[in-house]
């Protein structure tokens, strides 16, 4: 009975060895789980910040590209109006050229014409002194005319009045 009972103590010690052994083996598993677990948890917030890290960079060069979008929009507005000043100014300066070529053109043609007026005045001056000159000319040999017509008048009565006192005596 001694051996019986040392037997059974054996079996029953047996049997609580590999009831701790298998503790062990369940506690030492469930610590690898767990070790697993918060390895595969590290992995997947590594995983989760690099793509989200990744994603806030993508938004991040989206934005500067729209911003940079933005600017040269921007720039090319201001240098479309810039062009627009720059078209006005030189539109204005070029009528503002263009008016006083004009003016300065009317006022030659109105020299032109002042001096077309002033020739065309003096020709007809000139004309009509031609015109007086000729009719005084004209007049001083009809009256120089006249005269050697009375001097030759005279003469000859002069002359027939001396044959008449000369056949008379």
């Amino acid at each position: 009975e001694a051996t019986m009972k040392a037997n059974e103590w054996q079996k029953e010690h047996e049997s609580y060895e590999l009831k701790w052994a298998s503790e062990r083996d369940a506690e030492e598993y469930e610590k690898q789980l767990a070790r697993e677990r918060r390895e595969s948890l590290n992995l997947r917030n590594a995983e989760g910040r690099r793509i989200r890290d990744n994603e806030h960079e993508m938004k991040r060069n989206d934005m500067n590209k729209e911003h940079e979008s933005y600017e040269l929009k921007w720039a090319g507005e201001r240098d479309a109006e810039e062009y627009k000043k720059q078209l006005a100014l030189e539109r204005r300066e070029s009528l503002a050229l263009r008016n006083a070529e004009g003016v300065r053109i009317r006022y030659l043609e109105a020299q032109m014409k002042a001096n077309d007026f002033h020739n065309e005045h003096e020709s007809y001056e000139l004309k009509w002194a031609g015109e007086r000159d000729a009719n005084e000319y004209k007049k001083q040999l009809a009256r120089e005319r006249r005269e050697s017509f009375e001097l030759r008048n005279a003469e000859g009565r002069h002359a027939r009045d001396i044959e008449a006192t000369m056949k008379a005596n």
